[in-house]
């Protein structure tokens, strides 16, 4: 996608575990333009995977999200986010343990703190999720695209078995709740 035509999308920027899976899941949500798997939140320039691997660097495996408000909202995207991940533990998404899979959500403009706020704050008064949202909303951070082969996982692996127990399940899942929202 072109550095022009970017200019008509919004960038909303989620960290909700391995980006395998919330790349995986983003990507099918009609709306959305373009889905970038990368590490954020960190404290070094242009980290590689097995650096955010040892948890040492403080970066979020992330992914970031070129979306047409036109066609999906902010909104949508966090209800599919908090709906296909488990907000309520801290540094960790099933069997991935570590800082760089906590769940943060990295907001680009103050409307979109706002929005995130008050969504967080919606789920817990409506007691949601069983246990207490951990998510964390932060500023937009440096962003950094991860490594070719950490791209489009699971469409070009969908094989194997971390996809097919991991991943698919969650896909499932999206296009049980949110399917009208779904390609």
């Amino acid at each position: 996608m072109d550095e022009q035509n970017n200019s008509q999308y919004e960038t909303a920027i989620f960290a909700g575990g391995c980006f395998w899976c919330t790349e995986a899941v983003f990507q099918r949500l009609i709306g959305v333009k373009e889905v970038i798997s990368g590490y954020t939140g960190g404290q070094i320039k242009n980290p590689a995977y097995r650096e955010i691997c040892t948890g040492r660097t403080g970066h979020a495996e992330g992914i970031k999200v070129l979306f047409d408000a036109k066609e999906i909202s902010y909104q949508e995207l966090l209800e599919v986010f908090f709906a296909t991940h488990d907000p309520t533990t801290l540094n960790r998404q099933g069997n991935d343990v570590g800082t760089q899979y906590r769940s943060e959500i990295f907001y680009t403009s103050e409307t979109q703190k706002e929005i995130a706020e008050s969504f967080i704050q919606a789920l817990e008064a409506q007691k949601v999720f069983p246990s207490k949202i951990v998510t964390v909303v932060s500023p937009e951070a440096a962003f950094y695209k991860a490594e070719i082969e950490h791209q489009n996982y699971y469409n070009d692996n969908s094989y194997q078995p971390y996809c097919q127990f991991v991943i698919h399940p969650k896909l499932k899942k999206l296009e049980q709740h949110f399917s009208a929202k779904t390609q």
